[in-house]
């Protein structure tokens, strides 16, 4: 199966993260208020509170500079807390918020392949990461697996109508993919599913937020990391005279203010680690298909 209609080149997605890194926090506000609404989810489910109350392990997969691995240190201080990035230069600003008491655990990993003893997690946290792997069935499995029993997997990832807005654009223009594809809703659940995770629930957010012009929206993707990492993308300089018809293309959506505006689908999930011998659906040893109606999924539409 696959998790879209894309495949995503790791070796550009790390080259992109590593060159951000730098200066990622600095321009990644919708990054922060997916993350804390994440964080927020812990809340909620505490009516499992054998899961999440005293976690020992905690895994933050694509940690980037660690604000998220440091707010679940804070809030679990007995924990140990992993921050987990596949790109190195962001784990040494992770690195940066550990205290010589509290260390994090800074570990430079691929989210498909993680380097972690089965069921040896208690807490599986993930935001805006998991939209980068080539395989995300692949990843998921990867989560259940390092997951224990009646641990709590979390996390957020960008769906379809992300920049549908510059995706549109740039199709006016030319049939070259400019835009990374996103899994849809349907696709994560049914990966879900065949991974095995125990009472997965999804939802989704939607946000909007506006630019002056396209260059100052494609500067702070490039500034977020956030750069085409399709294994198919194209390669080559885009002339001046085609940009300025993805400008022109683009301006059909100029609001009352002047403004241009930038869809942000984010589509989040928790789902808890099974008993002990429970197969994953899908798997070859047993080779059942497992379904996901989207007309039982629920969603929700924040801006």
């Amino acid at each position: 199966m696959s998790s879209g209609p894309k495949s995503f080149d790791r070796r550009q997605v790390r080259r992109s993260f590593s060159r951000a890194a730098d200066g990622y926090e600095a321009v990644a506000v919708l990054q922060r208020e997916v993350e804390d609404r994440l964080l927020e989810q812990l809340d909620y489910l505490a009516i499992r509170p054998e899961a999440i109350q005293q976690p020992k392990t905690i895994l933050d997969i694509g940690a980037g500079p660690g604000r998220g691995s440091a707010a679940l240190r804070q809030r679990f201080p007995k924990a140990q807390v992993i921050a987990m990035d596949i790109a190195l230069p962001m784990l040494r600003h992770a690195r940066r918020r550990g205290d010589w008491w509290r260390p994090l655990r800074p570990v430079c990993a691929d989210a498909q392949a993680l380097p972690f003893a089965d069921q040896s997690i208690d807490l599986v946290f993930s935001s805006l990461c998991l939209q980068w792997v080539a395989d995300l069935p692949v990843a998921l499995d990867e989560m259940r697996r390092v997951l224990r029993p009646g641990g709590l997997m979390l996390f957020s990832t960008f769906g379809p109508d992300t920049l549908i807005e510059l995706r549109e654009a740039f199709a006016r223009v030319d049939d070259q993919p400019h835009v990374s594809d996103f899994a849809p809703i349907q696709a994560i659940g049914d990966a879900l599913q065949r991974a095995g995770f125990k009472d997965p629930v999804i939802d989704r957010d939607e946000f909007n937020l506006t630019y002056a012009d396209v260059p100052t929206l494609m500067r702070e993707l490039r500034a977020m990391g956030a750069n085409n990492a399709a294994a198919d993308r194209h390669r080559g300089l885009t002339g001046k005279a085609r940009m300025r018809a993805v400008f022109d293309a683009y301006a059909i959506w100029r609001d009352a203010d002047g403004r241009l505006p930038s869809t942000w689908e984010v589509i989040n999930a928790h789902a808890w680690g099974p008993e002990p011998g429970q197969p994953r659906r899908g798997h070859a040893s047993n080779g059942e298909i497992a379904t996901f109606p989207a007309d039982r999924i629920p969603i929700r539409r924040k801006r």
